[in-house]
């Protein structure tokens, strides 16, 4: 098991409740299987899912980063998941070459570098999603409630070309996008919502070296 490096964490309630996360991912496993495999959030969905509430979470760019990483992987760097997604975020080869990473091989064991890439991601989809995120965000569509950190970790999860889809057709279901492990952009939209993310500025073209 891979445990979060607490110099990145702002703060100890944040680190108690990664633990937390990973001890319930950890038991939960062990008991309803019988292999020995730590499955992230997201591919065990219904042992973790409302832990998001919990509400002494910091709800930051560090608690979302943090917690999205778990979702995607365990927060385990070098993951490679059956599909060829790699690192904490499991970013896809497509969008890594976006950012001019064409080593895979450093990429899985930089976990600098993905955290830059995490970064630069973010401030991307928020200029893409500019229009979105001041038109839709603090609303309802339907029962579903919109803000900014739940539309940028959809755009994490589905790309942001999806997620304006998905916006714009009111989360309409024929436009609620799935992953190959079944989740959904309005998944990640009500899990990672009211993060404050208003300090992360949005770049058409973000550099990795800036």
């Amino acid at each position: 098991m891979k445990f979060l490096n607490i110099n990145n964490v702002k703060s100890i309630n944040s680190f108690f409740l990664y633990v937390l996360v990973i001890f319930s991912s950890t038991v939960f496993t062990n008991v309803l299987s019988d292999t020995t495999t730590i499955y992230s959030a997201k591919e065990k969905p219904e042992f973790i899912f409302n832990l998001h509430t919990v509400p002494f979470i910091d709800r930051d760019y560090i608690g979302f980063k943090e917690f999205l990483g778990f979702f995607e992987s365990g927060s385990d760097y070098r993951k490679i998941n059956r599909f060829g997604y790699l690192g904490k975020y499991q970013f896809g080869k497509g969008t890594l070459k976006i950012y001019g990473v064409n080593d895979l091989n450093d990429f899985i064991k930089n976990p600098q570098l993905q955290e830059k890439v995490f970064l630069m991601n973010i401030k991307r989809n928020k200029w893409i999603l500019r229009r979105e995120i001041k038109k839709y965000s603090n609303i309802f569509l339907g029962d579903l409630y919109i803000s900014e950190s739940g539309i940028l970790a959809a755009a994490h999860l589905s790309g942001p070309g999806n997620v304006k889809k998905f916006l714009r057709n009111k989360a309409s279901k024929d436009f609620n996008k799935k992953d190959a492990n079944g989740t959904s952009i309005s998944d990640y939209i009500r899990i990672f919502k009211n993060y404050n993310l208003r300090n992360i500025n949005q770049e058409r073209k973000p550099k990795i070296n800036q």
